[in-house]
């Protein structure tokens, strides 16, 4: 295994050079190509897309955005979930924008995580990083005793779930995995209780559009 993303890697390498060879006319200049050493500007979800957004103001998220080196995603944190051995998000180039606010109110946390180079490569780490996500939510309640996992939708590329925990915290996870450019968005929620705002529930397929919308334009080409 660790040999097959050894040479992922290399595959990975040759490719990201080609990338960005060549920029089509409608690229913009923070789009991919030319811009895809980090994440795309035009990326990120909507603010006014961002659940309880009408009570927040979600501020955009490009601008909060800072790289992340070695991308985890929250619920990994409160799962207590362990390494993923060879983990595929290594080689990903990846961002983070947070917004933090006082116990009682959400947190919220966005991700955004791109495999350079072929598609079908990296299509296939962006798949298993999902896969191994999908098990460790499954396996919550045993690597974190008192947690309430629920999976609300586990359908290909979109997972949602909400976790509940002992110490009176709630987090609402979603994960959206587009293979046509190799990428993963992680959106996640979370509040201690009493929440100060009432969590309003938004149909996940309406979350998940919003997150990947914005991917056929930051990937120019890659929705056609």
């Amino acid at each position: 295994m660790r040999m097959f993303f050894a040479s992922v890697l290399v595959v990975l390498g040759a490719f990201s050079g080609f990338v960005g060879a060549t920029t089509p006319a409608n690229a913009m200049p923070g789009d991919c190509p030319p811009f895809c050493d980090g994440i795309p500007d035009s990326a990120w979800i909507a603010p006014a897309a961002i659940p309880l957004a009408d009570v927040y103001h979600w501020p955009a998220l490009a601008g909060l955005a800072t790289t992340a080196p070695s991308p985890r995603f929250r619920f990994e944190e409160t799962c207590a979930s362990p390494p993923v051995p060879a983990d595929p998000r290594d080689p990903a180039v990846a961002a983070s924008a947070q917004v933090t606010q006082p116990n009682g109110q959400w947190q919220l946390q966005v991700q955004v995580l791109h495999w350079r180079g072929d598609t079908y490569i990296s299509g296939q780490l962006a798949g298993s990083a999902l896969d191994n996500a999908v098990g460790a939510l499954r396996a919550c309640a045993v690597t974190a005793p008192g947690t309430s996992p629920s999976i609300t939708t586990d359908q290909s590329g979109r997972v949602a779930a909400v976790i509940s925990t002992a110490d009176k915290q709630v987090l609402h996870e979603y994960l959206l995995l587009d293979l046509r450019n190799g990428t993963l968005v992680d959106l996640a929620m979370w509040t201690t209780l009493p929440m100060a705002v009432e969590w309003r529930a938004v149909p996940d397929p309406v979350v998940f559009d919003a997150m990947g919308g914005p991917l056929c334009t930051a990937y120019v080409g890659s929705c056609r």
